[in-house]
């Protein structure tokens, strides 16, 4: 298993535990930790497509692609 796989499953888990002890442990209003979960999550899911997801952002390569076949000829407009 790769190391950034285990950090991240690691850190999937400890967030949720972490938000639960801040609500049964300091008394923070569960609204709080819903609207900050919320409003951290598409930043950090933004992240986290970046920097795992292989495409177009990642190390470019000079290869050829294969190209699509088209069902119908494009037209020139």
């Amino acid at each position: 298993m790769k190391k950034s796989h285990v950090l991240l499953m690691l850190a999937c888990c400890l967030i949720p535990i972490a938000a639960l002890g801040a609500v049964f442990l300091f008394n923070v209003p569960v609204n709080t930790v819903i609207l900050a979960g919320v409003a951290l999550f598409c930043p950090i899911s933004h992240l986290l497509m970046m920097r795992f997801m292989p495409g177009e952002h990642g190390a470019h390569s000079h290869e050829a692609r294969p190209t699509q076949s088209r069902p119908f000829p494009a037209k020139d407009l």
